[in-house]
């Protein structure tokens, strides 16, 4: 059983119509992306499993439970941490307190992601941890974003557009940390990315979406080899 299964999934803006019959399935301990460009319907998939945007046909299923109904804040606490696109830290608490706000272990977790240990994983953080929030760069923001998801804890990882728009030593920073922290640690992920030769270093699979639709699906040695895919859909 996959640990989430997208099964024909629609969702809509009002009476506009954005996904179209979306299926995926996504492992215990996996590292998957979703790609595509802009305004194919990533976000809006993300949003669908979150309960943000609630789905109005098809099943999503997390750990064997129906989801799709359910409102965003029982999802959340069935154990899948979300890290939206724009960070969306908290911006008048300290980096620590950020950390703290949302943190728990609900699944009684050997070695629970604490603030100190995120700190670890993030140093940066750790020289920041009494500034406000809104007082750190875009990276460090999303690194606290990314600390912030793991407080929680989460059996399952959702990150929409984790290094868009920062430096390329930033970026290869959170790319390290997915690859050589999280990944290897078990942990399951879904990440929308627009590098895919980084994306196939990390990540186990691939699915590209087109227009609502998933278009193209893989692992990495095939995201590589097909460049006619990357040039119609990612733009490579």
């Amino acid at each position: 059983m996959a640990l989430l299964e997208l099964d024909a999934v629609e969702t809509f803006y009002g009476p506009s119509q954005v996904l179209f019959g979306v299926d995926l399935a996504i492992e215990s301990g996996e590292v998957v992306t979703l790609m595509g460009r802009n305004g194919m319907g990533k976000t809006t998939t993300l949003r669908s499993i979150m309960g943000l945007t609630p789905a109005k046909g098809g099943a999503i299923r997390f750990a064997g439970q129906d989801i799709r109904t359910l409102p965003a804040h029982r999802i959340a606490q069935l154990g899948i941490g979300y890290v939206p696109e724009g960070r969306q830290v908290f911006p008048n608490l300290t980096v620590e307190e950020n950390l703290i706000a949302t943190a728990a272990n609900r699944f009684g977790a050997d070695s629970p992601w604490t603030a100190e240990r995120v700190m670890e994983l993030f140093p940066r953080l750790a020289e920041r941890a009494g500034q406000y929030a809104r007082t750190l760069s875009g990276g460090e923001q999303q690194m606290l974003a990314i600390g912030r998801a793991l407080t929680t804890n989460p059996r399952f990882m959702i990150l929409d557009e984790a290094t868009e728009g920062l430096a390329p030593i930033i970026r290869q920073e959170i790319w390290d940390v997915l690859e050589f922290k999280l990944k290897e640690s078990g942990q399951a992920i879904l990440v929308i990315d627009k590098h895919p030769k980084a994306m196939a270093r990390i990540a186990d699979r691939h699915y590209v979406m087109e227009k609502g639709r998933v278009a193209w699906s893989g692992n990495s040695a095939a995201l590589l080899a097909d460049e006619a895919m990357q040039h119609r859909y990612l733009g490579v």
